[in-house]
C-alpha cells in the first residue's frame, strides 16, 4: 500500500458541496467495467466479492457498480461527491497527487485517487474482526469498484477551469450537451446504436474480443502495480489527463459540433479505457483478497 496518509471516509463526516454534473461513464460504462472484471477474478477474490455484495445484487458485481453515482443525490451521501474525480491545473496535462488530490475546501486526499487508496485499505483488513465492525465493507467494495472505473474516464482527471469539461458546451451531432457528458455516456451510447445493435452485452463481448486479439500483450502490464503495491491509481490518473489533452479537449472548443470525425477517432480510446479499468479492477481485487480459506468457509 502507499505510504501517503488519507482520510477514512464515511457517512456523517464532512459534508461538502455536491457537484451534480460529474458522473463517470454512466451506467453502461460502469456495468461494462465490472462485468469485464468479474471474468478475471481469481477463485478466492470471486468468493470474497460474493460474500460482500449486497443481497440486492444477486451475486452480480456489475449490477451495483453505479451505486456510488446513484447515492450522491441523497443528502446523507453528498460528502462523497469530490471522490469521483481529481482536477488538474489548466493546460498542464500532468497529474501530481500532492498537488491535485484535495477538494475545493482544501481538505487533502479527497479525490478519486485518494478514495481508491482509502477503500482498498479498508478491504485489505477484511480478515480483522475490528475492521468488519468499524467499516461497512460492502460499501467499501462498491465504492472501490466504481472509483477505479471513474479514474479511467479521461475527463475525470481534467482541468480545474472547465470542471473536467462540464462547462464546455458543445453539440453531439444535433444534441446540445457538454464535453464531459460526451465522454461519460454519449460516445458509448452512439457506439451501441451504430455498432452493437443497442445491446450492451454485445459491446462488452466486442471489447473482450479486442482484449484477446489486439491487447493481449498489453494486459499483463495493465495489471501491474509498481513497488509491489496493492493498488496504484496515480499512473491511471496520469494516463487519463494525457488522454484528456490528446483526445477529449482537442477539437472540442466551446460551441463545437462534434460528429463522425470526433466520434470514430475517440471510440477506440473509450473502449480501451473500459477494458483497462476492468482488468485493473480485477487485478486489484485479486491482490486484496489473497487466499484465506477459513473466512469464506465459515
Amino acid at each position: 500500500m502507499s505510504g501517503r496518509g488519507f482520510f477514512f471516509f464515511g457517512r456523517g463526516l464532512i459534508l461538502l458541496q455536491f457537484l451534480p454534473g460529474i458522473l463517470a461513464w454512466g451506467k453502461e460504462g460502469h456495468y461494462a467495467i465490472c462485468k469485464i472484471a468479474e471474468g478475471l477474478l481469481t477463485e478466492d477474490a470471486a468468493a470474497a466479492v460474493q460474500v460482500l455484495l449486497p443481497e440486492s445484487a444477486e451475486g452480480d458485481l456489475a449490477s451495483v457498480c453505479s451505486w456510488a453515482d446513484e447515492i450522491r443525490h441523497n443528502y446523507h451521501w453528498r460528502w462523497s461527491g469530490p471522490l469521483h474525480y481529481v482536477d488538474t491545473p489548466d493546460f498542464k496535462c500532468n497529474y501530481d497527487y500532492c498537488r491535485d488530490c484535495h477538494d475545493t475546501a482544501g481538505h487533502r486526499d479527497r479525490c478519486v485517487s485518494g478514495a481508491i487508496y482509502n477503500y482498498s485499505s479498508q478491504l485489505m483488513d477484511y480478515q480483522d474482526s475490528d475492521t468488519n465492525q468499524k467499516y461497512n465493507l460492502t460499501e467499501s467494495l462498491m465504492f472501490l469498484s466504481h472509483f477505479i472505473g471513474d479514474i479511467h474516464q479521461p475527463l475525470h482527471v481534467g482541468f480545474i477551469g472547465d470542471e473536467g469539461g462540464n462547462t464546455i458546451i458543445v453539440r453531439w451531432y444535433r444534441r446540445k450537451t457538454n464535453l464531459h457528458h460526451v465522454w461519460d455516456t454519449m460516445i458509448i451510447e452512439s457506439a451501441m446504436k451504430q455498432f452493437y445493435n443497442s445491446n450492451l452485452a454485445i459491446m462488452i463481448q466486442g471489447i473482450q474480443k479486442n482484449m484477446e486479439d489486439d491487447w493481449s500483450l498489453d494486459i499483463s502490464s495493465w495489471k501491474n502495480c509498481g513497488l509491489n503495491q496493492t493498488v496504484c491509481p496515480d499512473p491511471y490518473a496520469t494516463e487519463s489527463v494525457k488522454l484528456a489533452c490528446k483526445y477529449a479537449y482537442r477539437n472540442a472548443t466551446p460551441g463545437s459540433t462534434l460528429t463522425d470525425d470526433y466520434f470514430l477517432s475517440r471510440l477506440p480510446v473509450v473502449e480501451k479505457r473500459l477494458a483497462q479499468a476492468g482488468v485493473r479492477l480485477a487485478a486489484t481485487l485479486n491482490r486484496i483478497f489473497l487466499p484465506y480459506p477459513s473466512i469464506w468457509q465459515q
